[in-house]
């Protein structure tokens, strides 16, 4: 009973968080299984965290997809760029073990954070112009317009899909910086498309792991309660900070996490 508690609060920690600046939680749930069951395989870890994001995320989405700031176009074809790098992600865990998985999780995560801490004050100018243009009110009847170049979304989705089923964690890490340095996404619609893209492939890499038997059934339900009202939670209060902010809280975690991770 005092896991099945200590696995919701997790959960919980792991919504609110990660729907906050739209990783999922996967960063948190990883290490978190990692420290309370050492002798848990890590590809078992990562498949556990990824089936507990796809509660997670479905929950976050739903609460995006009323505030109306969730870019479908590109969730739907970044999700499909991604999924399968996502199933090929799935079978290299298997052999990503131990030291070397928390060590190569962990540098990657420091990586992204001082992408996101020292970013430029504006988006990298990219060399390629804008496919797409869009423009788009949410509930509050805040406009939204950018433009960008699709094909460059679509091959790092790719590469975000294969990093998520590897690590568990949701691609949310890569993606966000992504839309938000090099294809101008506003970070609140980043964010909450980064949520629904992360649902739509954690449902072919979470079928993988589970046809792989790295899922831990058990764990899963009791971490899903907590992801789900977690996600419901974080959702909410990402419409209320500062772009900004969002940002700058998504780097701070990943710093502690992956300091956690290497030591």
């Amino acid at each position: 009973m005092l896991t099945y508690l200590l696995l919701f609060c997790i959960g919980l920690a792991a919504g609110i968080s990660g729907s906050l600046v739209g990783l999922g939680g996967g960063f948190i749930v990883v290490p978190a299984l990692a420290f309370l069951f050492p002798d848990m395989p890590s590809a078992q870890i990562a498949g556990t965290s990824m089936a507990m994001l796809l509660f997670n995320s479905i929950s976050s989405t739903y609460v995006y997809a009323k505030q109306k700031r969730i870019d479908y176009q590109a969730a739907i074809r970044f999700a499909a760029a991604s999924i399968p790098g996502s199933v090929i992600g799935a079978f290299f865990a298997e052999y990503l073990e131990g030291k070397l998985f928390f060590i190569s999780f962990g540098i990657f995560l420091i990586f992204v954070a001082l992408l996101l801490l020292f970013k430029p004050n504006k988006p990298i100018a990219w060399p390629f112009k804008p496919t797409v243009n869009r423009s788009f009110i949410d509930n509050n009847g805040e406009r939204f317009e950018y433009a960008y170049h699709m094909p460059t979304g679509i091959i790092i989705s790719f590469f975000v899909g294969f990093t998520a089923s590897l690590f568990g964690i949701g691609g949310g890490s890569l993606m966000i910086p992504t839309m938000t340095l090099l294809l101008f996404f506003s970070p609140h619609i980043a964010v909450a498309t980064s949520m629904l893209q992360i649902f739509l492939s954690s449902v072919v890499s979470t079928s993988v792991h589970a046809l792989l038997h790295n899922i831990d059934w058990f764990k899963v339900l009791a971490l899903a309660p907590g992801a789900i009202i977690g996600g419901q939670i974080g959702a909410r209060l990402a419409k209320r900070l500062p772009a900004g902010l969002l940002l700058e809280i998504l780097a701070l975690l990943l710093i502690v996490v992956s300091i956690r991770l290497i030591i």
